[in-house]
């Protein structure tokens, strides 16, 4: 009998936007909680400095570009068959890119969708594939609050989000059969460097409106590590197809 399911010990984890923020922190902390990294990003001198940072042996970093065009799948079937098969995989990469709707053109539109949904997809496709990953496994996606409410001049980022949760309920139907669970954390505001852009667009009184929506005050990354900590633990063995609001009280205003 398992003493502490939320443990990760022995697991295999592949995490993406693990160069910086919410990515980087997820990465550091399963690899405290006993895991084995698979670190991935876009900036492989930054991935090497997650790399530093994290606890334990075994971890690897690999530079792969999502919208470079590459097969997602070919790409993922090789990675492990130079190592040993995922226990999980954490999609943390992602974009937000601010913009009012009259200077938003198509080609932003799409990047902003190509990134934070198109990427989640073809992960999950190639996850799923034989000798990919173990059974029983765990998919976590990162989302937003914003898949539920909104604000100016991110029509893009909200569409997205909403996009990937729906995505996320149907995976979880149809990949529960193949003792794979699917599930997103949706965050509220977290001081990371997209928050930091967010404040140069919308100026320090309107992030100061904003985290005043928070009542608990703005995230730390931590916090959404230990959530995605427990949706990809066997303390989670009986949830999928949901979306963890991890906001500080957000969504309850």
């Amino acid at each position: 009998m398992q003493t502490n399911p939320f443990s990760l010990d022995g697991q295999s984890i592949l995490v993406t936007g693990a160069s910086s923020g919410i990515g980087r922190q997820v990465a550091i902390w399963l690899s405290q909680q006993g895991a084995r990294i698979v670190a991935v990003g876009r900036d492989m001198q930054r991935l090497e400095e997650t790399l530093s940072q994290l606890q334990g042996e075994g971890h690897t970093c690999h530079a792969f570009d999502f919208l470079g065009g590459d097969d997602v799948s070919a790409w993922m079937k090789a990675l492990v068959k130079a190592s040993t098969p995922l226990d999980g995989l954490v999609h943390a990469a992602g974009v937000q890119l601010p913009l009012p709707i009259r200077a938003m053109g198509l080609d932003h539109w799409e990047k902003i969708f190509a990134t934070n949904v198109t990427s989640g997809f073809s992960l999950i496709k190639a996850f799923r594939q034989k000798g990919v990953c173990r059974t029983p496994s765990s998919i976590v996606m990162l989302s937003s609050v914003m898949a539920q409410v909104a604000q100016p001049a991110l029509v893009g980022y909200c569409a997205s989000k909403g996009a990937v949760e729906s995505m996320v309920r149907a995976a979880a139907l149809e990949l529960a059969r193949e003792g794979i669970r699917v599930n997103a954390v949706a965050p509220g505001v977290v001081r990371t460097e997209m928050a930091e852009k967010l404040e140069g667009l919308v100026g320090e009184d309107s992030m100061a409106a904003i985290e005043r929506k928070h009542p608990l005050g703005l995230g730390d990354p931590r916090d959404v590590a230990y959530a995605v900590n427990y949706l990809l633990s066997p303390a989670a063995r009986w949830v999928t197809g949901t979306s963890l609001a991890v906001d500080g009280g957000y969504l309850a205003e």
